[in-house]
């Protein structure tokens, strides 16, 4: 039966037979019916973003916020995939030393965003843009074997462990479907369209998600395109919002709505969702940012009283707001100051509540920002 989101086709022939869905080009027809539930949903996301981009654009250190951002939304979209890490592994001083296969995930992510940041200055939202992205998430981690930086040429399919093409959950288009269809979506991506930008945003990361055009990285992908889109279409002018947070809190519920679209053509359901995850998501940025803004400001009144070393102290705690986790080398190092120097600070700094010792050898003490940490950490 074909609903409005697409259709069932059969590949290959006897025992080997299996069927694909093949994804309508967006936008929907019947088109996107606005009822009054998403349209409230609606003016409330417009407006919760525009306050977010507010605060966002006027607080004077906003680079460090968006980079702490960054790292939280690829640990929280890495998580969503299965990912075993935490906040405290991709802050580690030490992290080249002690990578293991699930912090590089993380880092992969982190340099895929700024990647794919920067290159929206000299390239649209495009295929050409997925697929170089694509490329640096995968690069030499797990996965890698899996064609990064390339769409498919195989059949892929969505399943637990073990699961085959007989008894997979979603089997997304074939290889020439799903072309076809990542050609239309650059097209929708880039075409007039009536509908709100957030709206658009929903259905477009739907329909990557459907098409699934990679062997592998399609989520953490897929999740990238909507700041990015976002981004492009001056909604957002930094990647301040971290939605991975309320998906992968609602993780069952956001692959359910998913499948409702492709089973019965429902989109309204989806965007619904969407939108409200766009809200509980922009709340949440905008609380976050008010908290950390309001330590920042008691921490350097505390800083400013210090005296002779106050100098010294400031460039260690604003180095402390991009790397939370320190040690005395490495902080020395990258501060071009002297080893006592910056023991004696870390002491003071200890003193004054600022740090927590979170280690305990002689050798490479380890520090953390502990309050701000602790405000970065929620769910996670």
């Amino acid at each position: 039966m074909r609903n409005r989101a697409g259709h069932l086709i059969t590949n290959l022939f006897g025992e080997a037979a299996y069927k694909s869905f093949v994804p309508n080009p967006l936008p929907p027809t019947p088109p996107i019916q606005l009822s009054n539930d998403l349209i409230n949903l609606l003016v409330k996301a417009n407006s919760q973003l525009a306050v977010l981009e507010n605060i966002a654009t006027h607080i004077p250190n906003v680079q460090l916020f968006v980079s702490m951002y960054v790292r939280k939304e690829a640990l929280m979209s890495s998580q969503i995939e299965g990912t075993q890490a935490t906040l405290e592994d991709i802050l580690d001083p030490l992290l080249e030393e002690n990578t293991n296969r699930n912090v590089a995930d993380v880092v992969n992510y982190i340099k895929a965003t700024e990647f794919a940041i920067n290159r929206l200055k000299e390239l649209p939202l495009c295929n050409r843009l997925i697929r170089e992205t694509h490329a640096v998430l995968m690069s030499g981690v797990r996965g890698q074997e899996k064609s990064p930086g390339e769409f498919r040429t195989s059949q892929n399919w969505i399943g637990g462990q073990g699961s085959s093409l007989n008894n997979a959950r979603y089997i997304p288009p074939s290889p020439s479907d799903m072309n076809e269809a990542m050609s239309d979506l650059e097209k929708y991506i880039h075409s007039e369209d009536q509908l709100d930008p957030l709206i658009r945003a929903a259905l477009i990361h739907y329909q990557f998600e459907t098409i699934h055009p990679f062997l592998d990285g399609n989520g953490r992908v897929g999740r990238l395109i909507i700041t990015l889109f976002l981004m492009g279409q001056k909604i957002l002018s930094t990647p301040a919002l971290y939605i991975s947070y309320f998906l992968k809190k609602n993780r069952i519920e956001y692959y359910d709505r998913m499948t409702e679209v492709r089973t019965k053509g429902d989109y309204e359901q989806w965007i619904k969702f969407f939108l409200q995850a766009l809200i509980e998501s922009a709340e949440d940025a905008i609380t976050t940012i008010e908290e950390l803004t309001a330590l920042h400001d008691m921490n350097i009144a505390l800083i400013s009283k210090m005296g002779r070393i106050s100098k010294n102290a400031l460039l260690v705690f604003r180095y402390l707001e991009t790397n939370p986790i320190i040690d005395i080398r490495k902080t020395a190092e990258a501060l071009d100051i002297a080893f006592n120097t910056t023991s004696s600070v870390i002491t003071r700094l200890k003193e004054l509540g600022i740090l927590v010792q979170t280690s305990t050898g002689s050798r490479n003490r380890t520090f953390s920002y502990e309050a701000y940490l602790n405000i970065l950490r929620k769910g996670t």
